[in-house]
Order: C-alpha cells, then sequence, then structure tokens
C-alpha cells in the first residue's frame, strides 16, 4: 500500500489566528519537508491546535498563507484538501460497523464499490484489523479504536496526515506500544505528518523534528537532540526536561566559545552567548551534574531533599559561592541533580554535607531576556 501514497511539504507563511482580542496563533513561519514527522509541542493553550487546525482548514487565518506542497490552500475546504486527521476523540460513529466507519471518507467522494471494498480491505491489513470489521466501536478496545480512526485517515490516500493528540485517551502503557506503531506507520508509508501533543516524551519518541509554541509564536525548531542540548531560550530549556538555569560571569567569549565562571569554577561553551547580550546564563541538566563526599571535588552544597524516580535518584542541592548556612542555601542556588542507578556510595541523606560538581563544558548559553 506504501507505493500507492504520494506525499507533499507543508509550508506556514506568517500564519495568524485571532479569536478577538486573543491572538492563537501569532505569524508562525515553519516549513515541513515532504516525508517528515513534525510534532507540534507546547503548553496548553499555546496555539498548537490552532496551528493544525488551520493546516487542514477547520480554522481560517486571520492572516498568512498554508501551502500543501506548491499549492496555496488557504481558502480551500477541508475536504477539498489532500489532508486526513486523526482526532483526539477518535470521532468514530458508534452506530456504524468498523468497515462502514473506514469506508465513510470514500462513500463520502462517491467511489465505486469494488474499489471502496479494495482499498477498505488494503488499510484493514495494514492496521491489522481482520476480523473486526463487523464489529462496532463500542466493542473494541482502545487501542483498536485508533487504528480504526488511523485506518480512515489513510483509506482516502491523503498527502498529509494530521494528528490531534490522538493518544491522551489511552492508558499509559498503551500510549507507548501505539506511538511506536505510529512512527513505524508512518515511515513504511513516507508520509508526512503534523503531530500535536503536550507530552514532550511523547514528541521526542516519535519526531524528526519538534517544533516548540508558546503563546502563539514558534520559539525553536530541531531535533529532539538539538532543542534538549542547545535550547534557544530560557523557556525551552525549562520545557524541555528538567534544567538548572543561573546567570554567569563571562570570562572569555569569542568565535569559538566562551569560558564563564559559576561559583568559583570555570566551565566552557561551545558556543558563546549572543554578542549583543551583556550578560549570560548557563544551562546545567541534572545528569551533568555529580555529587561527591564533602572536601571532595567541587563546590561545598547541601542535600536538601531527595526522591526516587524509577532507576534514577533525584536530589535537591543548595549551595552558595561555597557555603551553606542552616542546612538551606541562603540567598543562593538551589539545584537539581539526577543521578542514575545510584550506588551505596552515591546515596546521600537529606541534610548530608556534599561537594557538587560542574561539568568541564557544555554545549551553549543564553543571553539577553533569558538571565
Amino acid at each position: 500500500m506504501a507505493e500507492s501514497f504520494s506525499t507533499a511539504s507543508i509550508t506556514l507563511q506568517d500564519l495568524s489566528r485571532h479569536f478577538g482580542a486573543i491572538m492563537a496563533v501569532d505569524r508562525v513561519n515553519l516549513k515541513i519537508e515532504a516525508g517528515t514527522l513534525v510534532c507540534l509541542l507546547g503548553p496548553s493553550g499555546c496555539g498548537k491546535t490552532t496551528t493544525l487546525r488551520m493546516i487542514a482548514g477547520f480554522e481560517e487565518p486571520t492572516s498568512g498563507r498554508v501551502l500543501l506542497g506548491l499549492e496555496d490552500v488557504t481558502n480551500v475546504p477541508p475536504h477539498a484538501r489532500p489532508t486526513a486527521m486523526v482526532f483526539q476523540s477518535y470521532a468514530l460513529f458508534p452506530h456504524m460497523s468498523v468497515y462502514e466507519n473506514i469506508a465513510y471518507g470514500l462513500r463520502a467522494r462517491r467511489r465505486p464499490k469494488a474499489e471502496i471494498a479494495e482499498r477498505v480491505g488494503e488499510v484493514v491489513t495494514l492496521m491489522e484489523l481482520q476480523g473486526q470489521e463487523k464489529k462496532a466501536p463500542p466493542q473494541l478496545s482502545g487501542g483498536q479504536q485508533q487504528r480504526v480512526a488511523l485506518a480512515r485517515a489513510l483509506v482516502i490516500r491523503p498527502k498529509v496526515l494530521l494528528f490531534d493528540e490522538p493518544l491522551s485517551n489511552l492508558d499509559a502503557q498503551l500510549r507507548v506500544r501505539m506511538r511506536g506503531e505510529i512512527r513505524d506507520l508512518q515511515r513504511r508509508l513516507g508520509i508526512t505528518s503534523v503531530y500535536v501533543t503536550h507530552d514532550q516524551e511523547e514528541a521526542f519518541s516519535i519526531a524528526d523534528q519538534v517544533a516548540i509554541m508558546n503563546k502563539g509564536r514558534l520559539i525553536q525548531v530541531g531535533t529532539p537532540r538539538e532543542l534538549y542540548r542547545q535550547p534557544a531560550d530560557r523557556f525551552v530549556a525549562e520545557f524541555v526536561g528538567q534544567s538548572n538555569v543561573l546567570p554567569v560571569e563571562v570570562v572569555e567569549s569569542g568565535s569559538n566559545g566562551a569560558v564563564v565562571r559559576l561559583f568559583g569554577q570555570t566551565i566552557r561553551s561551545r558556543r558563546p552567548p549572543p554578542p549583543s547580550s551583556p550578560r549570560a546564563a548557563i544551562v546545567l541538566r541534572p545528569e551533568a551534574l555529580r555529587l561527591n563526599k564533602a572536601g571532595g571535588q567541587g563546590v561545598p552544597a547541601h542535600v536538601l531533599g531527595l526522591s526516587y524516580i524509577g532507576p534514577m535518584a533525584r536530589y535537591t542541592v543548595g549551595v552558595q559561592d561555597g557555603t551553606v548556612q542552616g542546612g538551606s542555601a541562603q540567598g543562593g542556588a538551589i539545584l537539581t541533580v539526577d543521578i542514575y542507578n545510584p550506588g551505596p556510595d552515591e546515596f546521600y541523606p537529606e541534610g548530608t554535607p556534599v561537594s557538587l560538581q560542574f561539568p568541564a563544558e557544555v554545549p551553549s548559553l543564553l543571553g539577553g531576556d533569558n538571565v
């Protein structure tokens, strides 16, 4: 069936959507290459679903354009666009059988009966729904209903596949399995896909690229690795995973990087802060920090809290320029430190004095308003 699919790139040009005085989407520019899967990621109300709905044609832009391939579809109605949407609620017809649900789009397009039977049979096999064709959706499990929704979208052979938080109604284990199935299917079919989610683990596990949005604006686009290691600003640094963002003193700065000072320690950055910024901040991921016994390598600190998260021990540590008073970081910094599979000598109960060791090098620095 993969050979039956053609696909198209997506280009959003200065795309905006206002609801009265509310700016839901603010001048978004994004190019999605044909055959790739891009996740729109961000907190609730950031504009990601509205952006998806404008690609589908369910929302009309206040300004800007939507192109599929070279075709401007900004004013094309949803049913005339080569797109298909998989909704959060599945939107299956409960009174129709699985077969009838999948065939619905083809019947609406008045395709011949023989063609409908052939194409429904193809996607039933593709989605491993053989034997379920006569059942009604309420008779199916959540995972099977999700497959029916996918089959109904794929049967019309769209050039672009759109997902609006499709797994949010599933339990945790099934959600992990289904996102793997969606990614595998997208790769096999080579179909351009846009996937909306607020779950960063979900986005990072399936996407070729992730587009992070906040307050209607597109903040940064990159691979999961790029976003984690080189966030564009403080919002991305704090939204993507755990992070410690601290102001630093810039000792040296040049085209090859920078050297900064933090709590008396020097750290090298592969990329300098923006040249226009007089200040800088460092992003320290919790797993990049180390805890040693008091008096060891690093700066004096104090364990303020400890929690176990699966195979990881997460410490809250207070430090103040090498001194800690009364078991808390008075006027200093409080950092998160993650230690995976800690051994007996890496267990530090609350209240323990320790030495906090910083990495010798970080990928980049933040500047300007991020400090």
